[in-house]
């Protein structure tokens, strides 16, 4: 048994927060070179252009890489064998998170009811989500998720009859109705099978995932890649305002399901795709 300190969980999420606000996970800007790169079109490739100024410039002047810092999505493997002293977990990661609100200049973002809309002024609480593993470690991974992508999020409960056409329809659909809406081009989350609320945190796990890793079951990482050929030939392009790249990654994730349905769930990031992963 090993005791983890909740000053350590704030100071660690705080680090992640400030870090994510900056730039983009590994991977997105060399992603959108290559892009821009291979465009035909003069408006794709300017679009393109002009998001890699964007995150390059953000990193030169060490200032957040979008005005819309986001809601704060706290994802928690945390080791059986670990033992929380000195504080509650969710106060602990909120903390982490006024600090960095504060301290970084991120902008307040949450309001504390969904009608009445009041702003909380520190960006809290944020949305923790905890997963037991084995062990006594403790990894954190932050994600700031914006607005204009997660609104574009879809779910549906699928008959399993419709199988994996059905499901390919419910993706490309959400991809196609969220146009330039979701900011593209980022990464497509996917979650497929679970109940109503896992398919959803599926597909968030799914659109925070570093770009260079895959499913690791080989049929879901060529359907991985056929997707994502799909959802491109889409012609949505980025900024919505057409072209060959309307996203860079297309991840997903599954979970077992009940006999009489198929949950399919989409949540989009735009092209400031930020998240950081730490360790305790």
């Amino acid at each position: 048994m090993r005791d983890v300190s909740a000053d350590d969980i704030s100071g660690l999420v705080a680090e992640l927060c400030v870090r994510a606000s900056r730039r983009p996970i590994a991977g997105v800007v060399d992603a959108l070179r290559a892009c821009r790169d291979a465009e035909g079109g003069a408006l794709a490739k300017g679009t393109l252009a002009d998001l890699v100024a964007n995150a390059e410039a953000a990193a030169e002047d060490d200032v957040p890489l979008c005005q819309d810092t986001g809601a704060f999505v706290v994802l928690i493997d945390w080791g059986q064998d670990a033992h929380l002293v000195g504080g509650d977990l969710q106060e602990a990661v909120d903390a982490g998170v006024r600090k960095a609100t504060e301290e970084a200049y991120l902008r307040r973002s949450i309001v504390g009811d969904p009608i009445r809309r009041a702003n909380t002024g520190d960006n809290t609480p944020a949305f923790v989500h905890v997963h037991m593993a084995g062990g006594e470690g403790v990894r954190i991974r932050v994600a700031l998720k914006g607005a204009g992508s997660e609104n574009c999020s879809a779910l549906r409960m699928l008959a399993p009859g419709e199988g994996l056409p059905g499901a390919r329809d419910v993706v490309l659909e959400a991809v196609r109705t969220a146009g330039g809406k979701c900011c593209p081009p980022g990464i497509v989350g996917v979650g497929l099978g679970g109940t109503f609320d896992l398919c959803a945190h599926l597909a968030k796990r799914a659109a925070v995932r570093p770009l260079q890793r895959h499913n690791p079951d080989p049929f879901y990482a060529e359907l991985e890649r056929q997707w994502l050929a799909d959802v491109n030939a889409l012609g949505v392009g980025p900024g919505g305002l057409g072209g060959e790249t309307t996203a860079l990654a297309l991840n997903i994730e599954v979970a077992p399901c009940h006999i009489a349905s198929l949950p399919v769930a989409v949540n989009i990031n735009c092209h400031a795709t930020r998240a950081e992963e730490g360790e305790l």
